[in-house]
């Protein structure tokens, strides 16, 4: 709560970075709702639609959809539900559990995500204009953020390199055992398709 608080983070520039990022989540959600109100989408349905174009089919299904955006399996069975009664999506039963499917846009999706892909624009141009350097730090630094709170479990999942059973952390540089390649730090991924969680 004091983060929130004008004379706390006078003294605190932690308190100024969190409230920095509070205001660039809200314009991410401003950005999200004009962009879906356009096509008759609620936020979560066009994140739904963004995250199944570019993710495979075992990472489309209900429960991982659920831990993905963080939303209880129900909110997101009746997302799917209202996606495909606008034909924007369809189900495919797993051939090996058939309780399970996955899910895949329609064309109608497809043409839906094409048009509203580009609604983050907004936000990348002011990162454009910052130097390389200045990116490669803030780049960085968000790493180490989003490393934090998926240990404090607050993130529930993501797919970075630092949470990856192939990934092996070095003094100057990081390297890839599946790639079988140095990383340099921004090659460090932040949504690796290849990405395999370190089982514990």
């Amino acid at each position: 709560m004091d983060s929130f608080n004008p004379e706390y983070q006078n003294n605190h520039v932690e308190g100024k970075i969190v409230v920095a990022l509070e205001r660039i989540s809200e314009a991410f959600r401003v950005l999200l709702w004009q962009e879906g109100k356009k096509n008759g989408l609620t936020p979560i349905q066009l994140q739904l639609l963004l995250f199944i174009r570019f993710h495979t089919p075992e990472k489309c299904k209900v429960n991982y959809l659920a831990k993905e955006f963080n939303l209880t399996k129900a909110t997101i069975s009746e997302t799917i539900r209202l996606l495909t009664k606008k034909e924007l999506i369809y189900k495919q039963t797993d051939a090996e559990d058939t309780r399970s499917f996955s899910v895949y846009l329609t064309n109608k999706g497809e043409n839906i995500v094409s048009k509203t892909g580009s609604f983050s624009t907004g936000i990348e141009k002011p990162v454009h204009s910052l130097s390389e350097e200045q990116q490669q730090q803030l780049y960085q630094s968000l790493l180490n953020i989003i490393e934090s709170l998926n240990k404090a479990g607050i993130i529930t999942v993501q797919r970075m390199c630092f949470s990856c059973r192939y990934y092996r952390a070095g003094e100057d540089n990081d390297y890839c055992n599946l790639l079988k390649k140095v990383l340099l730090k921004p090659d460090l991924r932040i949504d690796c398709p290849e990405h395999q969680a370190i089982i514990t």
